[in-house]
């Protein structure tokens, strides 16, 4: 994890994302597999998926889920895999039913913190064995991650920031940060932003040692502007630049 001299490169390979956004998005079990182990040769250490049912759009189905995970795991075994739980998906006793349901389980899950329901999820996750990720998009956030007593529990903490403004963007990744000062450090910090602000919050990570993510969920556009051909090269952006600040590239 950040902090100990090795960073870890999260790829988030397909989001909210249609064919629309890009060509080379993966929506199928198959096409995960292939991006997630092309992101992996590229420095990936951990992959992030939002799981599609036979008509592309998200779901938390079990056999859609575990299509998905079998996929990507038998084309990157060893390396973990974690889906998202977000409400926009299912909400309430029915989104815990469908994690309940999985009978092929991800090593981890991304349980957004500003959602209802949110403590009684990463609980029913937890005592399933999947890993949470407390995904933390504000300052207001935090307060609940704290009342719910998990924080401690948690694979990582998922600081996802929204502005587009990237000064303004790595102000409020750098604010959340620092306002979990009292969650244990061997719980992670991985850092991400979006569209413009993307590489300006990476970057700033980086540089305190966080882990950071990068894939089509966040951005389509490489530092330089251009317009990228896969999940991979936003990877290997991301990967130079923790080479570049002299860390070493961590495993998940």
């Amino acid at each position: 994890m950040g902090g100990t001299g090795a960073i870890l490169v999260q790829a988030c390979l397909n989001g909210g994302r249609a064919r629309s956004d890009h060509a080379a998005v993966p929506i199928a079990p198959a096409e995960l597999a292939a991006a997630a182990s092309a992101a992996v040769a590229a420095g990936a250490g951990a992959l992030h998926i939002h799981q599609r049912d036979a008509a592309g759009a998200q779901t938390m189905d079990p056999d859609a889920c575990a299509a998905a995970i079998l996929a990507v795991r038998d084309a990157c075994r060893g390396t973990p895999l974690g889906l998202t739980t977000g409400a926009w998906i299912a909400r309430g006793a029915e989104r815990e039913r469908l994690l309940a349901a999985w009978q092929v389980a991800p090593d981890f899950v991304s349980v957004n913190f500003s959602e209802e329901g949110a403590a009684e999820l990463a609980r029913l996750a937890l005592d399933r064995g999947i890993g949470v990720e407390a995904g933390l998009a504000t300052l207001a956030d935090v307060e609940p991650l704290g009342r719910s007593g998990l924080a401690s529990e948690m694979v990582r903490l998922l600081i996802e920031v929204d502005p587009a403004d990237p000064a303004e963007a790595a102000a409020l990744a750098a604010a959340i940060d620092a306002a979990c000062a009292d969650v244990p450090a061997r719980v992670g910090r991985l850092h991400h932003g979006y569209g413009a602000a993307t590489w300006r919050v990476l970057e700033a990570a980086i540089g305190r040692g966080r882990d950071v993510r990068v894939g089509f969920e966040d951005t389509l556009i490489l530092p330089d502007g251009a317009v990228a051909r896969d999940n991979a090269e936003l990877v290997a952006a991301a990967a130079d630049m923790v080479r570049r600040a002299g860390a070493a590239l961590a495993g998940g």
